[in-house]
């Protein structure tokens, strides 16, 4: 299997792996979100980001790296769908 191909299946595996924990938790996904609507628009992006991810991990199941630099695939897109859909949220009003 080529390289490019090794990644995108793992890439898959992990994010399988995410959705299957949040399918048996599904207030993870509520307190993802309040925790991305507290921490957004305050400080530069990868800032803010690891707040958001360090918060997430400390009360969910969900374990997110410290680091930004050891994001998995998995995490950048999780934080980055947060981010998405608070902003989206917050064009409404």
């Amino acid at each position: 299997m080529a390289s490019s191909e090794m990644q995108k299946a793992r890439v898959i595996n992990e994010l399988r792996a995410f959705i299957k924990k949040l399918l048996q938790d599904p207030q993870i996904l509520e307190q993802s979100l309040t925790v991305a609507r507290k921490h957004l628009g305050q400080g530069n992006d990868r800032e803010v980001m690891t707040r958001i991810a360090n918060e997430i991990s400390d009360t969910t199941s969900v374990h997110i790296s410290d680091d930004p630099a050891e994001f998995s695939e998995a995490d950048r897109l999780y934080l980055e769908l947060l981010k998405e859909v608070v902003g989206e949220e917050q064009a409404l009003y």
